[in-house]
């Protein structure tokens, strides 16, 4: 009796959803947003380059498939809870030192060490609001981009964050859905949300520079000072649309 009972337990689990006290990897949680408001500053961004260096990232063995296992080769060393309502996408783990960091369909950011299947933490990239129903998309699709000891990342729950790498702890979060791969430099981040703007986002604090409305969602591109999306060009600088 008490194992159909725990079964059907973890099955109302997958199939329902979690509540904001029911994380869906066990661990110990802290909400990432002390608010749910954009500080934009508009201001102009000075100092920036011409053109940007190519990221030092190292070529990661490891993959993750839609039942958010992550494998090493033909041996698991990541087992996380498998979602009903996700999107396709091609997520691949993120190689950083001797750790993989990998982003679920979940909304949830975890930092393994492969070699003895260790989770160092768990981080949560979502807003909590997203967590009522049980049918909220919280994928984590576009790829992470880890900066010396700063994750950044960015799910479809209404979550972009800067995240200490050794702790899991957010530096910052902001409300805003990324779907597509996002640019960061060493001060500033330039990344397009599904609400259809191009962010300037500072590092530093996660202020908003600027926001332009953008006509199609693309990966940036980074050139000249000009931040260009699809066809649309931006200035880097001021945000302001460019012919």
């Amino acid at each position: 009796m008490n194992k159909k009972i725990a079964l059907l337990a973890y099955f109302s689990l997958l199939v329902c959803g979690c509540s904001e006290k029911d994380p869906i990897l066990p661990g110990e949680r802290t909400a990432i947003f002390e608010n749910e408001t954009l500080d934009i500053i508009n201001q102009e961004i000075s100092g920036l380059p011409e053109n940007l260096m190519p990221l030092d990232t190292i070529d990661c063995k490891y993959t993750q498939d839609a039942s958010n296992i992550v494998w090493d080769g033909d041996r698991k060393i990541f087992s996380g809870f498998p979602t009903n309502n996700s999107v396709k996408s091609s997520q691949k783990p993120v190689c950083s030192g001797k750790y993989v960091y990998a982003g679920l369909t979940t909304g949830e950011l975890v930092k393994i060490n492969p070699k003895n299947k260790q989770i160092l933490w768990i981080a949560d990239i979502y807003r909590a609001s997203n967590m009522t129903g049980g049918a909220s998309i919280l994928d984590i699709i576009a790829p992470i981009i880890v900066q010396g000891n700063s994750v950044y990342v960015g799910g479809l729950g209404d979550a972009f964050c800067r995240i200490n790498a050794s702790s899991g702890n957010k530096t910052w979060c902001l409300p805003i859905s990324v779907a597509v791969p996002f640019i960061t430099t060493e001060n500033v981040s330039f990344v397009v949300s599904t609400d259809n703007y191009l962010y300037a986002i500072r590092n530093s604090d996660g202020a908003v520079y600027w926001r332009t409305e953008i006509k199609k969602q693309s990966e940036p591109v980074y050139k000249n000072k000009t931040i260009i999306v699809g066809k649309q060009k931006i200035n880097a600088a001021s945000g302001n649309l460019e012919k």
